[in-house]
């Protein structure tokens, strides 16, 4: 069985797989409740979700060109726009009907 410390990656080995510097990670857990680390022994361990969630963060902010307070909602389940998940669910159900469309006209 693997112990605490080999399923937690600690902050530098996060820093080196996602190319962001140590100081963007701690200020990005001051601007995002999704991310919390554990804090052990004054060190950070970062779970592999905590991992997807800031390689999320990272394209949402640097591809994507977010906000921080957009990529916020955008982790919420709400559009830059504000609007709750109702424009998430009418997208999805856009791509069903013109996929469908699509079968129907084959």
């Amino acid at each position: 069985m693997l112990s605490d410390e080999k399923r937690f990656k600690r902050i530098g080995e996060v820093s080196k797989i996602t190319g962001l510097a140590p100081s963007v990670l701690r200020f990005w857990e001051k601007e995002f409740e999704e991310l919390s680390p554990i804090k052990r022994k004054g060190q950070r361990l970062y779970s592999d979700k905590d991992l997807k969630l800031i390689l999320l963060i990272k394209e949402l902010l640097y591809e994507r060109g977010f906000t921080i307070e957009g990529a916020r909602r955008y982790l919420r389940g709400e559009t830059v726009e504000g609007n709750p998940k109702r424009s998430r669910l009418i997208r999805e159900i856009k791509g069903e009907l013109e996929a469908l469309l699509e079968v129907l006209s084959e």
